[in-house]
């Protein structure tokens, strides 16, 4: 086989059927195979290009085959690339004090995913509220309807939609949930829950709802979330494994809603597409001890070195104006799509690069039918629900992009109503 053949793909290199003996069936996958990516763009095993919006949903923070990542990756590599939490890791502490210095927090505990970062987060509470606040049964941890915290079962316990819990029971107790941006609802439900020696430890939150249909928080109740917490001895905690890292214009996403959480957990950009999560936490609640948590492969040599790489590049290239300046353009795009289609599409939110675009609950389409088109045209973008389209593209999109992949966005719209005979 030539490298020409390798390089493009070849329709015969990769078989769906044949992958799908061996794979578990655990994700509904398009009928597409993804073998090389450079910046925004990716590339089919057919040699198909597309723009890339997904952007391994929302965790490929500078795109695909970055130079500040190839460089750390192949040098530490050469140099040291696993070896245990046993001993003192350079390059974790490396990423660790940049964290620090550039957040609220002052103690990082490293793993490798979103929700691995919220089970310790889980952890960290519990341990709190037995220790400290002397909780002789169960602390209770609040967090909000159509929320999303992983899948382990502790997080998957944590995620207030129901969907995702159906025949994994019984879930793990202590959790309670109330309506997002809704402060009487956590009024209420301290209230409610406080009796004898149970009571509410922490409220988890996610500064913006990602797989909740990209609904940001409202600053007032965040706010106010961040005062009950005080008042009542609390624990605030957030979850920025999807807002965090940049996405939203600020380095995390409680920078939008001006407050600080106790502790914040973060992943999915965090190295740029490496898997590595991280739990970050303020001095006084750190409670963990030698022996309470562990992640063999969390903050090994070679994650922490991309991590800090991409993290240095993020602040080098200030890649934060740009996320800004895109994340305006393209709010600004998708409102003209809602100006010239008010039949198909109800609203644009979002913060920075995560946004989302609404279609009407009473529409014949869904977001699959759109999301399906505009594969077809050339652009990859996700759902985030049955009625919301989700863009989430690098943080190193260009202008130029975004307006391609508005252009590519309304020919799949158009294909999609004239397909099924319906009105714009």
């Amino acid at each position: 086989m030539s490298s020409e053949t390798l390089l493009y793909g070849n329709p015969a290199k990769f078989e769906i059927d044949e992958f799908n003996q061996y794979v578990m069936n655990t994700y509904g996958r398009f009928p597409i195979a993804i073998e090389r990516g450079e910046g925004c763009n990716l590339w089919d095993t057919n040699g198909k290009q597309y723009l890339d919006f997904v952007a391994g949903i929302a965790t490929c923070t500078l795109g695909h085959a970055h130079p500040a990542m190839i460089k750390a990756a192949t040098e530490q590599i050469n140099k040291l690339h696993h070896i245990s939490n046993l001993y003192y890791i350079p390059e974790q502490g490396e990423l660790a004090k940049w964290l620090v210095e550039h957040s609220c927090g002052d103690r990082v505990f490293f793993c490798n995913s979103g929700a691995e970062a919220n089970e310790a987060a889980i952890k960290l509470v519990r341990k709190y509220a037995h220790t400290v606040l002397e909780f002789l049964e169960k602390p209770i941890i609040l967090t909000a309807q159509a929320s999303f915290h992983g899948r382990t079962l502790a997080t998957v316990t944590a995620t207030g939609q129901p969907k995702y819990q159906t025949h994994f029971e019984p879930l793990v107790p202590g959790f309670a949930y109330v309506p997002y941006n809704d402060i009487k609802a956590v009024e209420d439900a301290i209230t409610n829950l406080d009796e004898g020696n149970s009571r509410v430890g922490a409220i988890m939150l996610e500064p913006l709802q990602g797989e909740g249909g990209v609904r940001p928080g409202d600053r007032e109740y965040f706010q106010g979330i961040r005062k009950i917490c005080d008042d009542n001895n609390i624990l605030l905690v957030f979850d920025e494994v999807q807002v965090g890292v940049g996405r939203t214009g600020t380095l995390w996403g409680y920078e939008q809603l001006g407050v600080e959480p106790d502790i914040f957990t973060s992943a999915k950009g965090l190295a740029g597409g490496i898997p590595i999560g991280a739990m970050i936490c303020k001095k006084f609640c750190d409670v963990y001890e030698p022996g309470n948590h562990a992640s063999t492969f969390g903050g090994n040599p070679f994650v922490t070195a991309i991590g800090t790489a991409v993290l240095n590049t993020i602040e080098q290239d200030n890649l934060l104006e740009n996320v800004k300046s895109r994340g305006q353009q393209l709010r600004g795009s998708l409102q003209s799509l809602i100006d010239k289609y008010p039949r198909l599409f109800s609203e644009v939110r979002g913060w920075g690069l995560i946004n989302g675009l609404e279609i009407h609950n009473d529409h014949e389409l869904t977001a699959l039918d759109i999301i399906k088109a505009s594969m077809d045209e050339g652009l990859l973008i996700a759902p985030a629900g049955t009625k919301v389209l989700r863009f989430v593209p690098p943080l190193i999109v260009s202008e130029a992009e975004i307006n391609q992949a508005v252009i590519y966005l309304e020919k799949a719209v158009k294909y999609c109503l004239k397909t099924k005979g319906l009105d714009s």
